[in-house]
């Protein structure tokens, strides 16, 4: 039996790098974009919205 594939915990924005860059490598466009639909689709607006904000929030306080 395979061993199970661990992934990132939810909302470090790991999981939606990866997503993003598999859509980038199958040649999107905008590849952000395919991420956030997948997201929205699985998690709905709500909470997408909420980690979004999150996101925004670490990468202010990094200084980026």
């Amino acid at each position: 039996m395979a061993a199970k594939k661990k992934t990132p915990k939810l909302g470090t924005g790991k999981r939606f790098a990866a997503v993003a860059a598999s859509a980038a490598k199958s040649g999107a466009k905008n590849p952000k974009a395919v991420a956030a639909a997948v997201g929205r689709k699985k998690f709905g607006n709500a909470k997408m919205a909420k980690m979004a904000t999150a996101g925004r929030r670490r990468t202010a306080r990094k200084g980026r």
